[in-house]
């Protein structure tokens, strides 16, 4: 059966045009904290919070549930938490998973109460977050 909510969802998920996707090939400047084969994370341009990131798979996928190695991403995800645990001096980091504000599996890492830093420094976060990556 034709379902054409599906289809217009299944057309926005392709990565044409897909921000998240400019990012990864470089056509859009980001400032990157992580990246490996797969995995890509970069500091959120409206943070929340000192060292705000959005972790998403180079491979374009609409939800975070489509991403294949899911454990793998997570672990990404978990590597980023802990350095911005010791890279701005806070237990709390939170973590969100909604996938409305674009179309590209994310999920954002970023802590709460108590982090130390200018939220709108961005190259200061982001090499506090690298040395914490070691």
């Amino acid at each position: 059966m034709d379902d054409p909510i599906r289809k217009l969802e299944d057309s926005r998920s392709n990565g044409a045009g897909c921000i998240f996707c400019k990012i990864v090939s470089g056509e859009i400047p980001a400032t990157k904290i992580y990246e490996d084969e797969n995995y890509l994370a970069f500091l959120d341009i409206h943070p929340q919070a000192p060292g705000h990131a959005q972790v998403i798979p180079k491979t374009h996928y609409r939800w975070v549930w489509d991403v294949p190695n899911v454990g793998e991403y997570f672990e990404v995800v978990r590597k980023i938490a802990k350095a911005q645990q010791k890279a701005f001096d806070t237990d709390w980091i939170l973590s969100r998973i909604v996938g409305d504000e674009v179309a590209h599996a994310h999920i954002w890492v970023f802590p709460k109460n108590g982090a130390k830093g200018d939220k709108n420094n961005l190259s200061e976060n982001a090499e506090k977050i690298r040395q914490a990556l070691g």
